[in-house]
């Protein structure tokens, strides 16, 4: 009896063991599937609001990205403009866009293998697979960057190409986030719009390559010349490296060239572009490179470079930044200068001829700059600013005429202290002036005692012989009378454009402050004829 109750409890505990089985799995699968049904809506909900938050940062730039297609707007042709002498006959300079410069477009099949491969392998070997710009590259630029390093690096050939042409010149240096984020849209959509092949041309012809060659035909000629359809191997690799730091080329740092040039061997041969033995004679190869100042066809160079600076300003006030700078390297004008070209060499040979003679008098003299105006008009005739502009020991391409701050005028500021005195009532030509010694107070520094050249005193002497005779004591009394500040007056109203009135003391007079030769050849130029519009000019 006991046994029989003992399997009828048994059999009871297994029906209700086997009715739960089923409702318990049933519970446990609903879970389960409630768990993953969770886990997508999440993944979803997280790629969605990536998408989204993608989108919104695409749309807030797009607003204000460039037109895309303006790259290809910016390789139609164009005429460079030229600056001539006064007769129209003589080309002084030939002005270059500072993005396409100096450029002979060539297409893509003239550009040779070799110099295509080097250019990909250096810059984006992913070029023809890549969405426009270099994922691995551009992620590892921003990992870096936020290690707090600077916002660069990771760029394509097509965001180096935008670059160039689409980004503004004030913002391509500004190293931002928002400047990479427009250069990978824009660099989407002109992959979109335009073949790779088209897109590495435009490449080739865009880049500056230093020593004033934009594009890869320019640099062929002015480093080589030769076309760019006749470079070797040697030649590619040189030439390749160089827009990455155009200042590191074959002219300027061939130190740096050379190694770069072993860097883009070397990158070939990894990528078994060319053997290793290849890369090693390419290198060894002894390259002839022409000098820049034997094609920098340029006449009269600081009178032009003046000039094309004076155009380039009037043109920017005139029509905007932008459209001036545009209209003056791409607009095909011809501009015709001032410059007497007759006169411009002979103040050449005049200068050189006097540091000359100084040098043979054991002087220590070795740069001269001269101005000539016509007063009447203003009109710079000649201006030479300095003896040699290719001497680059003594910066022979700075332009002393013009440089900031200047130089010392010495005596030559003295009229303009009499000037003052003059207009102001307290002396005439003929006034008597004591040339003796005298002592001006000078606080808080000691009192101020010049001293004429000759080391002597001359006594009474009038206002005009002590201007003739250039004697200091005199300008440094009659200083004093006018006021420093009303000498430096003076000279702003008729021409010189530096002097700062709260730094100068009475030494002024004697030429203690530093003005441009240019403002004073225009300053004395006023003496003999006023010239209403308050300006030289060079056209």
């Amino acid at each position: 009896m006991l046994s029989q109750r003992k399997v009828m409890i048994t059999r009871r505990r297994r029906r209700r063991i086997q009715e739960f089985e089923p409702r318990y799995f049933a519970f446990l699968g609903w879970v389960t599937m409630s768990f993953v049904a969770t886990i997508l809506v999440f993944i979803m909900t997280v790629i969605g609001s990536i998408i989204g938050g993608v989108y919104s940062v695409y749309a807030s730039f797009a607003v204000d990205l460039p037109d895309p297609t303006a790259i290809e707007t910016e390789q139609i042709s164009f005429e460079t403009s030229k600056l001539y002498d006064r007769s129209g006959k003589v080309v002084l300079y030939e002005l270059f866009d500072q993005r396409l410069g100096d450029r002979s477009y060539v297409t893509l099949d003239q550009v040779p293998e070799l110099c295509r491969q080097s250019v990909l392998v250096l810059e984006d070997k992913n070029f023809y697979t890549n969405p426009g710009f270099d994922i691995e590259g551009l992620g590892r630029a921003f990992y870096f960057n936020l290690q707090g390093k600077d916002i660069q690096g990771g760029s394509s050939i097509t965001q180096q190409l935008i670059k160039n042409i689409i980004i503004e010149k004030e913002e391509r240096t500004k190293k931002l986030y928002s400047r990479k984020i427009k250069e990978v849209i824009l660099a989407i959509e002109i992959t979109r719009l335009y073949q790779k092949n088209q897109i590495l041309e435009w490449y080739f012809n865009t880049n500056h390559y230093g020593s004033l060659a934009y594009g890869i035909e320019a640099a062929a000629q002015v480093y080589f010349q030769k076309t760019v359809s006749e470079l070797t191997l040697p030649e590619c690799t040189m030439l390749t490296p160089i827009p990455q730091y155009p200042a590191l080329n074959p002219v300027n740092n061939w130190e740096q060239a050379k190694k770069r040039q072993g860097i883009a061997l070397m990158r070939l041969v990894e990528e078994e572009v060319i053997t290793l033995d290849e890369a090693r004679e390419a290198f060894a190869f002894e390259l002839e490179i022409k000098p820049v100042q034997e094609r920098f066809d340029i006449v009269v160079p600081h009178f032009a470079i003046h000039a094309r600076d004076e155009v380039l300003n009037l043109m920017r006030e005139l029509y905007g930044f932008s459209e001036g700078s545009r209209l003056l390297y791409r607009g095909g004008l011809k501009i015709y200068t001032t410059v007497d070209l007759e006169l411009q060499n002979a103040a050449r040979e005049i200068a050189r001829n006097q540091i000359t003679q100084l040098q043979e008098n054991e002087h220590n003299a070795s740069n001269a700059c001269v101005v000539s105006i016509r007063p009447k008009t203003g009109e710079i005739l000649a201006l030479v600013g300095s003896i040699d502009y290719w001497d680059e020991e003594n910066d022979g391409n700075v332009n002393v005429c013009t440089v900031d701050p200047g130089r010392q005028p010495g005596s030559s500021f003295k009229p303009f202290n009499y000037m003052t005195a003059i207009e102001r009532g307290f002396v005439t030509p003929a006034t008597m002036i004591m040339d003796v010694r005298q002592s001006f107070p000078d606080d808080p520094n000691p009192p101020y005692v010049p001293e004429n050249y000759d080391r002597k005193y001359h006594g009474a002497v009038r206002m005009r012989n002590a201007l003739a005779r250039s004697y200091n004591i005199p300008a440094v009394w009659v200083m004093q009378k006018s006021g420093v500040k009303n000498v430096i007056d003076t000279a702003h109203r008729m021409g010189i454009t530096t002097l700062d009135e709260d730094y100068y003391g009475l030494a002024l007079t004697l030429g203690g402050g530093e003005v441009k030769p240019i403002d004073m050849a225009y300053a004395f130029s006023v003496f003999a004829q006023i010239n209403s519009s308050g300006e030289c000019s060079t056209r």
